[in-house]
């Protein structure tokens, strides 16, 4: 057995050690120990059990590749849907339940974002502000030609703004909801942004003091989609599709809100989502800056425009870069999702 040779070898060389050392005690010297009979055997036995050993660990290698290389082969390792597997695996996710086995870091998808027609915007020097348009025009002019708009009747007869607050949103999520546990789940994002929270759990443990914007208090400002379909149910007894969206539209089932309190918000970033949206803003006034596409501007204009309370921008986040800033003295709470 291997672990007995391995012994063996280790006692023989302490014990070879402690003669060594007591010999030297006594000044017997190495001539004189080499002219004993045993001295000979000693050393060839010795010799032998060392080559036994190197040999068992020659193999060690050799056997520890051939076990790597059949597992390689047997769970497709050397294949992306091999790999992808084993990180899902680990990771504790449905390989069905995931597009992407690596998320693209938001710098790279920035980069690698494909060119735009510039055309879209070259004519634009401000954002609209409209109001009781109809379907057919809003289709027309703002729904997919990328040209951002503000409608600042899109949240009539919404309960939203009377009842959303804070407090609504903390008791809103039980905790279990997977919008509280979650926060990088398929569709449970959360978004500190300049805060120190790791999760809505943590937002929601916030003193009221500081909820409440009392003076000493740090601001905040953060995001989530909102991935819970009883929450869900409740939000949408508050709002309603907006009037103006096309007939032949649907707006997505994915919820997202964003509240901070004034002078924070989002940096200046672009999204990677499926389609255009709209954000409706309802407590609270934000300060909303686009600036074109790295290739559009030398003939595309940066503009600012500000969201009052009841008011709807829509905007084709995909191509603007966007930065908002809460300009209000109250704490901002605004909704959106997107549409097809």
């Amino acid at each position: 057995m291997a672990g007995d040779g391995a012994v063996g070898t280790a006692d023989i060389t302490a014990r070879a050690e402690a003669v060594l050392a007591r010999c030297r005690q006594l000044g017997v010297q190495p001539a004189q120990l080499r002219r004993l009979t045993g001295y000979g055997r000693l050393l060839t036995e010795g010799a032998e059990l060392s080559d036994c050993g190197s040999r068992r660990r020659r193999w060690v290698l050799p056997a520890s590749l051939a076990l790597l290389v059949a597992v390689l082969l047997q769970q497709q390792l050397y294949t992306v849907a091999g790999l992808s597997r084993l990180l899902f695996r680990l990771e504790g996710i449905s390989e069905h339940a995931e597009q992407c086995t690596i998320e693209m870091p938001p710098m790279m998808a920035d980069l690698t974002t494909a060119p735009v027609n510039c055309s879209m915007c070259a004519d634009i020097d401000r954002v609209d502000r409209v109001s009781n348009i109809t379907p057919e025009e809003f289709e027309q002019k703002y729904a997919y030609s990328g040209r951002p708009v503000v409608v600042t009747d899109g949240t009539a007869n919404w309960t939203a703004p009377r009842v959303f607050n804070f407090n609504f949103f903390k008791e809103l999520y039980g905790p279990s909801s997977p919008v509280i546990e979650s926060t990088d789940n398929r569709g449970c994002q959360f978004f500190p942004y300049k805060t120190n929270f790791r999760s809505l759990r943590e937002v929601f443990s916030m003193s009221q003091e500081r909820a409440d914007m009392k003076p000493g208090e740090k601001p905040w400002y953060i995001g989530w989609s909102n991935c819970d379909s009883a929450a869900a149910n409740e939000l949408r007894r508050h709002y309603s599709r907006p009037y103006f969206l096309p007939d032949t539209s649907e707006s997505s089932r994915l919820d997202w809100i964003f509240m901070g309190t004034p002078g924070f918000g989002a940096h200046m970033h672009i999204d990677h989502v499926r389609n255009p949206s709209w954000q409706a803003q309802l407590h609270g006034q934000k300060l909303w800056t686009l600036q074109p596409p790295p290739e559009c501007q030398s003939v595309c204009r940066r503009m600012e425009t500000t969201v009052n309370p009841g008011e709807i921008i829509v905007l084709d986040t995909n191509i603007w870069y966007h930065m908002t800033t809460i300009v209000s003295d109250v704490i901002s709470i605004t909704i959106g999702s997107e549409y097809d």
